[in-house]
């Protein structure tokens, strides 16, 4: 059975956690898109992670966790990354990297944040960890494969065609150091080191998985609104973000994907430019962010502070639908526990007309938030197992906005630690 785990909205909803916690039944755990540059945050019995390119199931010695063709593969970083968890005690996990994933090569970086030096105040909020550039390179088949390592001769040819390109932006746009064939290749031979002992035919090792009727997770990163066709183009990430694309970045048939567990965070928030209706600011915004998350919202991968934003039931249904889901996962619904009323966004007054339809980026810009205002039940719901233990106005909150996005919210997330779990 293949299950995958996606965000609604415009990621940090707490896939991590949830992945975490459905790992505990799970075999496999793929991620099968996007790259190093958003972070998944996981509390457990080892301490506190934040994970980059590790799929957030390699806490338990029973799975395997797989970087799928889809991911922008960072080596350096995904060691870094297996050692720093292996040093705090977690047994060392077992990996596989699939032989059809691409290289986030070093210049990919320079690129992503010589790109939005050049954009100033234009830019795109980027996280400048090569995603961009690496994407456009995949595309415009200038990419490395991880298999491309492992024929040196093929390598050298195809390093050399690539860099003569490479130095006349840098040289012409950028105005910045060339790149050297002899380092690169230097740099490429280091990394066929350290990922040779984990690559491996990863569709056919999950081909034989899926025939032993084995459990597989896809963890996917950020959400909806960040995927390249029907997110918030163009403050959007490079890979698709759907479960959809689970198929395609692991290798699997798309029948086989069953269940869809979509993420949705009890309030909202965002990392980045781009249109954000249901958004707050000031001292209503600060006091979210400082409650909000474990730890105050802020980036996992750049520590920035999040955009924080009321519950948008516009943005989730669309997240919703788009996913596919067949469960929502709800998060953080401890944290409003402080409020004594909570308004929720419930439609967008776009040119004087009021829709619940999730519009294109242009309209989106107009958009303006319509609320609706719900009682709080002031008081701290951590710790609670059962669904009607929940306060009576916690359990309204949950209901109506179940109601208003149209997809059925099964797991309710209140607290941090992976056993803060509420199930419906």
């Amino acid at each position: 059975m293949v299950k995958a785990v996606v965000g609604a909205n415009w990621g940090d909803e707490g896939k991590g956690k949830i992945t975490d916690m459905l790992a505990k039944e799970a075999d496999i755990i793929i991620r099968y898109q996007g790259g190093a540059n958003a972070g998944h945050t996981i509390v457990n019995s080892y301490g506190k992670f934040a994970l980059h390119t590790l799929p957030s199931g390699v806490f338990y010695d029973h799975t395997t966790s797989i970087i799928g063709n889809g991911v922008a593969l960072n080596i350096p970083l995904l060691f870094k990354e297996i050692q720093s968890i292996v040093e705090k005690g977690v047994p060392t996990p077992k990996i596989l990297v699939s032989d059809r994933a691409q290289i986030v090569m070093p210049y990919h970086i320079l690129f992503d944040q010589y790109e939005e030096e050049r954009l100033g105040k234009n830019s795109f909020g980027s996280t400048k960890s090569g995603i961009a550039p690496f994407y456009s390179d995949k595309y415009a088949k200038i990419g490395f494969q991880v298999s491309e390592l492992f024929d040196e001769e093929h390598l050298q040819k195809k390093v050399e065609s690539v860099v003569e390109q490479k130095n006349i932006i840098l040289e012409y746009l950028y105005h910045k150091p060339t790149l050297n064939v002899e380092e690169l290749m230097k740099t490429l031979l280091e990394y066929r080191e350290m990922v040779a002992p984990y690559v491996e035919d990863v569709s056919l090792f999950l081909d034989k998985a899926i025939k032993e009727g084995k459990t597989i997770l896809l963890e996917g990163q950020l959400g909806t609104l960040k995927d390249p066709d029907h997110g918030i183009y163009p403050m959007v990430t490079s890979s698709s973000t759907l479960a959809a694309y689970g198929a395609i970045g692991a290798g699997i048939p798309p029948y086989e994907i069953k269940q869809i567990i979509t993420v949705c965070k009890a309030y909202s928030s965002a990392v980045g430019a781009g249109a954000f209706v249901s958004e707050i600011f000031g001292e209503e915004a600060d006091e979210l962010r400082r409650r909000g998350g474990d730890g105050g919202e802020y980036g996992a991968t750049t520590g920035r502070p999040r955009r924080m934003g009321w519950f948008d039931c516009v943005a989730s249904k669309y997240g919703c639908r788009m996913q596919g889901t067949t469960d929502v996962a709800f998060t953080v619904l401890d944290v409003l526990g402080y409020l004594d009323e909570i308004p929720v966004c419930i439609g967008y007054e776009i040119d004087g007309k009021v829709t619940t339809d999730f519009p294109v980026t242009h309209l989106l810009e107009k958009a303006k938030p319509v609320f609706e205002v719900l009682p709080g039940w002031k008081c701290d719901i951590r710790g609670i197992k059962k669904y009607e233990d929940l306060p009576e106005n916690c359990r309204r909150y949950i209901e109506f906005i179940e109601e208003r996005i149209g997809y059925p919210i099964t797991m309710i997330s209140n607290g941090p630690g992976r056993e803060d779990i509420v199930y419906r």
